[in-house]
């Protein structure tokens, strides 16, 4: 039988205080033994230990770094064990993790310098009830990212929260079979965003006040192109936040008043969402063309920067495109639909691959289809620099096989 070893952090901190010694920098003496014996329980940890957060607002000003496969760190709630990392002076991350077979559940992280949570390389990854948040509101300063496995398989991040990253609140990166349910996200950059990542399944969340609600995203130059995601009962509104990013990060490309974003992507599924009242657009489907990293030199040439197989189905639309953001964009909507129109709640950039057209359109299996009742797209006509949109609805009235759903070994 394994050995679990459960450590009682409450207990640990005050035998430290008696053991005397010099505080760490900006932490008082109690803080500092704390924070020491944390960081032991986290270097000396072993598959099976169990390190427990207890009640409390634990202030720390350096990272704390897991290496161990099989532990698991929880505390007594997100509103009961809050790890404070607003004077770090050594990481930038507040938990930084190389394992597999890991749990973290019940605690928030706030404050950090960098990234909230990071998940490096891992496998069977489960993120429960966790909060990130930066408590001086949404600021370029604060940490790119919030909760953010990367590189990572059989992922499941669930009753979570992410409030401030300047980056992405919720992110998976470059991962396989991942799961995303029952979240929330606000005052992100983007609130959840699957980049490159094979096979996710996001549903239940909400998305709001973030400058984009859920983005589906390709990169160039990451160690794999993703594919196969499911954006499902998603409630995504009001992402009209703006842009806080840090220049020249991806997502600084994101409008302001995106619902729901797709870029580059292939095989993506958006069923069964209310979104609504997104200022620039509800859904905004784009190439690699329409981000400030177009051009950039060094890019692979074998990435692929258009979406293709994008099914859009029997989502809730309401509001939203009355107030697009940039200029260009700005001046198309008045063009087109007059001062107080508003865009249709899906904005296509236009971008397709020409080389690959059949009869004048994408193969079948690559297409662009909506059937969602009543929703229009608009062809933006990117390419021509907005000349000749168009909201003929001819070329997506299409069907695409549906997505099977993610599975994760022992966790339903």
């Amino acid at each position: 039988m394994r050995l679990i070893a459960v450590v009682s952090l409450c207990l640990l901190a005050a035998a430290c205080g008696r053991q005397g010694g010099a505080p760490k920098q900006g932490l008082g003496a109690e803080d500092a033994a704390f924070q020491q014996h944390l960081q032991e329980q986290f270097l000396d940890a072993k598959p099976g230990t169990i390190i427990e957060i207890p009640p409390g607002r634990h202030p720390l000003d350096r990272v704390l770094t897991l290496r161990a496969n099989g532990v698991t760190i929880r505390g007594a709630g997100t509103n009961e064990s809050v790890l404070s990392f607003k004077n770090e002076i050594s990481g930038p991350e507040g938990i930084l993790v190389y394992a597999s077979d890991f749990t973290i559940e019940k605690l928030s992280i706030e404050d950090t310098k960098g990234d909230g949570l990071k998940i490096n390389d891992g496998e069977n990854i489960t993120v429960r009830a966790v909060r990130v948040a930066w408590s001086g509101g949404a600021q370029t300063t604060n940490g790119a990212y919030g909760i953010y496995p990367v590189r990572s398989r059989n992922v499941l991040i669930e009753d979570s929260s992410s409030w401030g990253a300047s980056d992405a609140g919720i992110y998976v990166g470059q991962s396989t079979n991942v799961i995303v349910r029952r979240c929330h996200a606000e005052q992100n950059v983007a609130g959840i965003e699957i980049e490159n990542t094979i096979n996710a399944d996001v549903y239940d969340n909400i998305a709001t006040d973030n400058t984009g609600g859920i983005l589906v995203f390709n990169m160039p130059n990451l160690s794999q192109p993703g594919h196969s995601t499911r954006v499902f009962q998603n409630k995504v509104f009001k992402n009209n936040r703006g842009n806080f990013a840090a220049k020249g990060a991806a997502v600084a490309s994101v409008p302001a008043g995106a619902g729901v974003v797709v870029n580059s992507n292939s095989k993506v599924e958006i069923f069964n969402n209310d979104i609504a009242d997104n200022q620039t657009a509800n859904l905004i489907i784009s190439a690699y063309f329409s981000t400030n990293y177009y051009n950039k030199p060094g890019i692979d040439p074998h990435y692929d920067p258009y979406p293709r197989a994008i099914y859009v189905y029997d989502n809730r639309f309401s509001g939203g495109g009355d107030s697009p953001d940039g200029l260009e964009l700005k001046t198309l909507k008045v063009a087109m639909f007059g001062l107080n129109g508003r865009f249709p709640d899906i904005l296509w950039d236009g971008y397709r691959d020409d080389k690959n057209l059949v009869h004048g359109q994408p193969p079948a299996d690559e297409r662009i289809c909506v059937a969602n009742g009543a929703a229009t797209v608009l062809n933006a006509d990117g390419p021509h620099k907005y000349k000749n949109p168009s909201t003929d609805m001819a070329a997506f009235r299409c069907e695409l096989p549906k997505l099977p759903a993610v599975e994760l070994p022992g966790r339903s």
